[in-house]
């Protein structure tokens, strides 16, 4: 039996009597026969349970229990009534006023006792819930912390390549990643990886796909390297885990674009002279179900001026209305051919705009590259 803080008011001075003699030798009581008196003792000691006579002169139990609840949030309150009266309706006002419960005097003493220890019992398992709760938003804000920490900087210039990079993060831990690099031999690689799910295992997944990824550079962040990187570490994973991924790899110099598109949305090329190209899936999703699948690069040309974005599903979903999404994101690149941080905050204005200012249900992961 836990002791606790109880306050009793009742205008009986030997009911008051009666309830100490059956709580006063584990619990710290006080009592009173004024409901007035009450809001001010309350406001002394701080009572965990009150025990509140209906019918009394001043305030009657339920005006009382409705302002201690007021300056006591956390108080509960077990109503007493000696009338045979208007039963239900009492019964009925007690629940609407989130009484604790409604006993009628004479009350057995065993009933009384237990009713507060059940009381004293679930105020504790609260308590524990609250703190258990706040350990996990705490742990919860480590682990976004360190997700995002993962991420480079949003904007960046390598090897006559200009990237820009926005990620909008879920209510939840998520699973999307970007990242970009360069090789000894002064070309760009880029990564954009979706992995499935949300939570602390799928921001650890994130985790396992940037090493992968940066794990590559004695491979030149080869698209191919990339994607059997990341499949041999999601491997001990469980089969209900997976990535979708592009990886690619630009040479501003020699004009070329490699990637690997492993089950993800299709990339986007383009320039002002009109070309359009989409960067297909070249395989399968990455996951351990799929110990077999096989990949195969693709290869474009580029040049001066052409523009690349690379994003996750996140944003297919967010703007989706009953309709392809797809439409909606051509529509931007064509208001912002320059793409680059304009494009990227013209999508990102559209989605807040269909969400109504709500966080989108999953992260939102978009990359663009221009070909300087």
């Amino acid at each position: 039996m836990r002791p606790a803080r109880i306050l009793v008011v009742d205008d009986e001075p030997g009911m008051l009597r009666a309830i100490e003699r059956v709580l006063a030798p584990i619990h710290q009581l006080s009592v009173t026969g004024s409901s007035r008196d009450a809001l001010a003792l309350a406001a002394a000691v701080d009572p965990q349970v009150a025990i509140l006579d209906i019918r009394m002169p001043e305030l009657d139990g339920f005006e009382l229990m409705a302002r201690l609840k007021s300056q006591h949030p956390g108080i509960d309150v077990i109503l007493m009534t000696g009338s045979v009266d208007d039963q239900d309706e009492k019964l009925i006002r007690a629940i609407r006023g989130a009484a604790f419960y409604f006993i009628q005097k004479p009350f057995d003493r065993d009933v009384l006792k237990t009713l507060v220890d059940r009381c004293i019992e679930l105020q504790f398992q609260r308590e524990e819930n609250r703190r258990h709760v706040m350990r996990l938003e705490r742990e919860m804000a480590a682990a976004r912390a360190f997700q995002q920490g993962l991420l480079p900087q949003p904007a960046a210039a390598l090897n006559g390549i200009r990237v820009a990079c926005r990620q909008i993060p879920s209510s939840e831990l998520g699973g999307d990643l970007y990242d970009y690099a360069s090789d000894a031999s002064g070309r760009t690689a880029f990564l954009v990886a979706d992995v499935a799910g949300h939570g602390a295992s799928a921001a650890m997944l994130t985790a396992v796909v940037k090493s992968a990824f940066r794990a590559c550079e004695p491979e030149d962040y080869d698209p191919l390297a990339v994607t059997e990187r990341v499949r041999a570490g999601i491997a001990p994973f469980g089969f209900e885990r997976f990535v979708t991924l592009v990886a690619v790899r630009v040479s501003a110099s020699n004009g070329q674009l490699t990637y690997v598109n492993a089950g993800h949305p299709a990339g986007l090329l383009w320039n002002r002279g009109g070309r359009r190209d989409r960067l297909d899936s070249t395989g399968p999703l990455l996951s351990p179900a799929l110990s077999g699948a096989r990949w195969k690069s693709a290869s474009r040309p580029v040049a001066s001026g052409d523009q690349l974005l690379l994003y996750t599903d996140g944003v297919l979903d967010a703007l989706y209305r009953g309709e392809p999404s797809e439409p909606c994101i051509l529509t931007a690149i064509e208001n912002h051919p320059a793409g680059g941080e304009a494009l990227l905050d013209a999508i990102l204005d559209e989605i807040k705009r269909h969400g109504g200012g709500h966080l989108p249900p999953d992260d939102i992961t978009l990359l663009t590259a221009a070909v300087l």
